[in-house]
């Protein structure tokens, strides 16, 4: 009996160091897609590997066509800071590259008689809080509160998690096969595993990656700046345990999930105690600063923990000292590439 395939685009980046090897060893044949080649301990959990972007369209209809995935697994993207220094670009990649794999998800749904089950990691920055006074007042936000993106990234997520919403909607009321669409609204990812890659939030996993080399770091937001945040571990066990949920557990298409809010001074201080001699400071930016400050402080995540049981195992403490710290000291002791 054939394994069912998942095709996951943007594979190379941080979450999909941990998310192929997982799809794997759940039993699926991995299809995965980047624009430049898969390191190779992760390149060995593929089936296939295809070099190519998501606006690529004849690459996309050749993957299709050969695989015919029973599940996307939608990952690449232009990240928030550089979103808001190339906006075309980023609309090209988040906004018309995945209607372009929605388009082909659908079509797939229908010739082969079943749903494809499409899996969406939006983020916290489809919120657009006004000022870093309302974003105290907030406190938890639900996922129906104060979607107002004040940056392209988190206007390119909300437009990708309503056309999926939508046309999973208009399939069931055809009673056609179609999208079958579930989406994560992730909050700032650290990881162990892969550097930063630019996102807003990088201040938190730039920050132990800086004093795990002894390099100084200057912090790009405020010491009171609070945010929502997971491990990688975490967020990928999230994203995996969605997928599999049983259709009918589920109340919404798009969830939040959170695990712990520290302030930047509170991160600075867990590094502090693992790394004494780190030199952490704080030099904010302000563009960067209004973007951190337009999105939530923390996120009311009661719907996935009551529909699919999200239950992440770090808090702040054991992100540092039981996820970060020991791979972090194997990384840098081996002479890895620093941090940017």
């Amino acid at each position: 009996m054939s394994k069912p395939v998942a095709f996951v685009t943007g594979a190379g980046g941080e979450m999909g160091h941990l998310l192929l090897p997982a799809l794997k060893s759940r039993g699926y044949d991995v299809v995965a897609l980047d624009l430049v080649p898969l390191p190779p301990e992760i390149g060995s959990s593929c089936k296939a590997a295809i070099e190519a972007s998501i606006l690529d369209a004849p690459a996309l209809e050749e993957v299709f066509r050969r695989h015919h995935p029973q599940i996307l697994l939608h990952l690449a993207a232009v990240l928030s800071t550089k979103a808001e220094k190339d906006p075309d670009l980023a609309h090209d990649v988040n906004t018309n590259g995945t209607v372009a794999l929605f388009r082909l998800a659908r079509e797939e749904a229908l010739a082969a008689g079943r749903n494809v089950v499409v899996m969406f990691p939006s983020s916290i920055a489809v919120y657009g809080l006004p000022d870093a006074r309302a974003k105290e007042a907030a406190g938890a936000v639900r996922e129906e509160d104060w979607v107002r993106p004040a940056g392209m990234y988190g206007i390119n997520k909300v437009y990708g998690e309503m056309l999926g919403s939508y046309l999973t909607a208009r399939a069931r009321k055809a009673g056609e096969p179609g999208l079958d669409f579930r989406a994560i609204r992730f909050p700032g990812l650290v990881s162990a595993e892969t550097l930063p890659s630019g996102g807003t939030s990088d201040y938190a996993p730039e920050m132990i990656h800086a004093a795990a080399q002894g390099r100084p770091y200057s912090c790009f937001v405020r010491p009171d700046t609070r945010l929502p945040f997971m491990t990688m571990p975490d967020a990928v066990e999230s994203f995996l345990s969605l997928a599999s949920a049983p259709a009918e557990s589920l109340t919404r298409r798009v969830y939040n999930i959170g695990a712990f809010s520290p302030s930047a001074a509170e991160i600075r201080e867990a590094a502090l105690e693992h790394f004494p001699g780190a030199e952490i400071g704080f030099d904010p930016v302000p563009a960067r600063q209004a973007i951190v400050d337009s999105w939530p402080a923390d996120v009311d995540d009661r719907s996935a923990r009551a529909d699919w049981g999200h239950a992440p195992r770090h808090g702040l403490r054991e992100a540092v000292r039981d996820y970060l710290v020991p791979a972090l000291r194997r990384r840098y002791a081996a002479g890895a590439a620093p941090a940017r």
